[in-house]
């Protein structure tokens, strides 16, 4: 299915209308929902010029398929960043909340490339892309094709957590396409918490908040692949703080995620 009529019905109205597919749990996918708000948010801005720096995503409450509300509010408009906020709505209260910085380049004397290193995966091509399993898996899982490359799965009982791999959207589902912004949210949330190989049987792990920082603006199609790392730092009392990495296959830094996860296991 493609996501384009939902992104232009995101531009062009306050209600959307979110399809089926794209469950994950008890809720929709957050990658989806979150890629709802930044189209939002850029159809507010409308300055080419102010590219995307950062952006905080607050998951309050489950996203249920069908209509929902998305407002924007500018919070502050100067002359080099526009930061403002986007709300989804369901049922009379806020579900999900966006806030979102854009800035235009400026000349700096700062110039700074301490980045991790790029993990030297075999192609996605060498690996066994994952199985969906309907009824064992989140359904929104059908929409991409993951590859692990390093670490366990999820469920897995391992002593350790965390794992790389490859991703990308599912090309019988996704005909070929510039990608766009909302896109490279969905994928970039597809993978599980870190935390999730360590879990011995199935059980929910929510994110709560995601941060992102978007370094290297994207010129990709959606059938090309994207490589990924998460770093777990912290996890107790049912809570797990991780920040991870996604590069592109000529291995770009294009963003630096960190999330909160709310661990039930």
């Amino acid at each position: 299915m493609s996501l384009l009529p939902l992104y232009q019905q995101v531009e062009q109205q306050e209600w959307v209308d979110i399809p089926s597919g794209w469950l994950q749990g008890r809720t929709v996918f957050g990658g989806l929902i979150a890629g709802l708000l930044i189209q939002k948010a850029l159809s507010v801005v409308q300055d080419t010029a102010k590219q995307l720096l950062s952006c905080n995503v607050t998951f309050v409450g489950p996203v249920q398929e069908g209509q929902a509300k998305l407002t924007a509010e500018i919070l502050r408009q100067g002359k080099s960043v526009t930061t403002l906020e986007v709300r989804l709505w369901q049922e009379d209260a806020v579900q999900s909340i966006l806030v979102a910085s854009f800035g235009s380049a400026r000349e700096s004397r700062i110039n700074v490339h301490n980045l991790p290193q790029v993990p030297d995966y075999p192609s996605p091509e060498q690996l066994d892309k994952t199985a969906y399993i309907e009824g064992l898996m989140p359904q929104c899982l059908q929409q991409f094709e993951l590859c692990w490359a390093e670490g366990s799965y999820p469920m897995a009982g391992s002593k350790l957590p965390d794992f790389g791999g490859w991703s990308r959207f599912a090309p019988h589902r996704h005909d070929n396409r510039e990608m766009q912004l909302a896109d490279l949210f969905a994928l970039m949330d597809v993978w599980p918490p870190g935390v999730l190989p360590m879990f011995k049987t199935p059980a929910p792990a929510s994110s709560l908040s995601w941060q992102i920082t978007y370094l290297h603006p994207i010129a990709n199609q959606v059938q090309d692949w994207f490589k990924y790392k998460v770093v777990t730092e912290f996890a107790e009392h049912g809570y797990s703080t991780e920040y991870a990495y996604l590069w592109d296959r000529e291995n770009r830094l294009i963003a630096v995620l960190r999330q909160t996860v709310a661990v039930f296991a």
